[in-house]
């Protein structure tokens, strides 16, 4: 199903989902993206507010 979804894409697309970063790699241009494994949440509306390095910047603070 995963290559129905990318089709050709599949063999030219690279995705490190880690503990620490998220990286995605293209055959023809490299590491395009390198962003912390992170995504900040609002506990109340369960809304998406931040991902990657803005989200990592929330750590530990509070509304």
């Amino acid at each position: 199903m995963f290559n129905k979804m990318l089709g050709k894409f599949s063999h030219d697309l690279g995705i490190d989902l880690g503990t620490r970063n998220t990286i995605v790699f293209l055959n023809d241009k490299g590491i395009v993206i390198n962003e912390p494994s992170v995504v900040a949440i609002n506990k109340r509306t369960n809304e998406i507010l931040e991902v990657g390095e803005a989200a990592k910047k929330m750590v530990g603070k509070t509304p």
